[in-house]
């Protein structure tokens, strides 16, 4: 029997074979490897080199071609980031510079580059709300559907030509109807109408009614054959601030994430008021609220479970609604603690409108927080009907737990019944 060797480290325990003391000088494996970690650290640390790459460059259009620039990552290298990021770059240039940015997705396109081409039309489509139409007959030709939003502002002809193109192309008919929402004109509006009425064929294939991707582009198909939008255009950024900033004097236009007076039945936690917003504010005045303040509530913790409904009293006052069902599973009071982000976090509602778009496609790398524009659906459009009246109830704003956490992750949306008088939220995560 081969007799083993104590590991030379101070405090271990080990023991190893001889043959392995030769290779590690006498240390066992775990600590052979730890001791090289830290040689490889040290080495790092000691010839790491810091690289700015925007050190020379003031034309933005440039420093934008160096932000979607991929780089491979490299340990001895630091790079010192831009003090904007990519998407405050793209709200700030002109319509000039916007084009030359365009003109350079091209350029991508045309020696092959379509996942760079891609990310730069996304942005110039969300953040800036940029006409791309003259791209499009170039995605078109490479079969670039993906991205649906990019194709909301095509012209007649490229429409009629997807709304024949999705009758035979079985492969890309998910994404090609996924387009067609989100350029829900009139001639959309009445072909969905016609599939509803009477389905075609392929309709089979697909998992919901042909009819049910509006939802997507923020609209749906009223029982009157008409668009009945759920989304408000008017698009306000919520984001972190140092301290609770007033926008209109004494009485702030909104406030979020404050705890609640009011216990979750199910959990027993303290519930939270998502938003408490004035219902005159811009974003909020389409939905013609007679009550002078909004507040959405739910459970940070259930609400991640299920879809959770609120009444709102004569004062606009959230009361628990007897519509919600507990789910077969939520975690006990001692499985996770809740994320506090209610007491600890400082939001403000911004000044100034942005991009309806601005975060509508998810796999950006934008700040999703906001009052009305477009949902950051990280999987499915999912609209809410209303447990009172079965109308699909219309957006309000999104939380993303990751703009405001740390560690946070996943999205909260909040919903409302004008008719009813009840809030929703449901929550979604990667």
């Amino acid at each position: 029997m081969i007799e083993r060797i104590p590991c030379k480290t101070e405090g271990c325990g080990a023991t190893i074979l001889p043959t392995t003391a030769a290779k590690t000088g006498g240390f066992c494996m775990p600590c052979h490897q730890e001791q090289e970690r830290q040689k490889r650290q040290a080495y790092i640390e000691q010839h790491r080199r810091t690289v700015d790459l925007y050190e020379d460059l003031t034309g933005r259009v440039d420093i934008l071609k160096i932000m979607h620039e991929p780089r491979r990552y490299d340990p001895l290298i630091q790079y010192v980031p831009y003090p904007l990021s990519k998407e405050q770059v793209y709200v700030s240039i002109t319509a000039e510079e916007a084009g030359q940015m365009l003109r350079y997705a091209v350029e991508l396109l045309d020696a092959g580059n379509e996942d760079g081409a891609e990310q730069i039309l996304l942005s110039l489509v969300c953040y800036r709300n940029d006409d791309i139409s003259g791209v499009l007959p170039k995605l078109i030709e490479r079969d670039m559907y993906h991205s649906s939003i990019l194709f909301k502002d095509v012209p007649p002809e490229i429409r009629n030509r997807l709304l024949q193109q999705v009758k035979w192309d079985d492969d890309n008919r998910n994404h090609l109807l996924l387009i067609l929402s989100w350029i829900g004109d009139a001639e959309v509006v009445r072909q969905f109408e016609e599939w509803r009425l009477n389905p075609p064929k392929w309709a089979e294939q697909l998992f919901v009614n042909p009819d049910m991707y509006a939802l997507e582009g923020g609209w749906e198909l009223a029982s009157n054959g008409e668009r009945r939008e759920l989304i408000s255009n008017l698009c306000y950024a919520i984001r972190a601030t140092d301290e609770q900033q007033d926008c209109t004097g004494e009485t702030p236009d909104a406030h979020f994430l404050k705890t609640s007076n009011s216990n979750c039945p199910w959990c027993e936690r303290k519930l939270t008021v998502f938003i408490d917003a004035d219902t005159t504010h811009p974003s909020l005045a389409y939905l013609g609220l007679s009550i002078e303040r909004l507040q959405v509530a739910s459970c940070e913790q259930c609400g991640c479970f299920n879809t959770i409904y609120m009444e709102l009293d004569h004062q606009g006052v959230p009361i628990w609604s007897q519509y919600n069902e507990k789910p077969d599973y939520l975690p006990g009071l001692d499985d996770e603690d809740s994320s506090a982000a209610a007491a600890s976090a400082k939001l403000s509602l911004a000044s100034e409108p942005q991009s309806p778009y601005f975060a509508a496609s998810w796999a950006l790398t934008q700040l999703d927080s906001q009052i009305g524009g477009h949902p950051s659906w990280v999987q499915d459009a999912e609209y809410p009907l209303c447990p009172c009246c079965a109308t699909r109830m219309r957006f309000i704003g999104q939380l993303d737990w990751a703009d405001f956490d740390q560690y946070g992750e996943g999205i909260f949306y909040m919903f409302i019944c004008t008719e009813d008088r009840l809030t929703a939220t449901l929550y979604q995560q990667s």
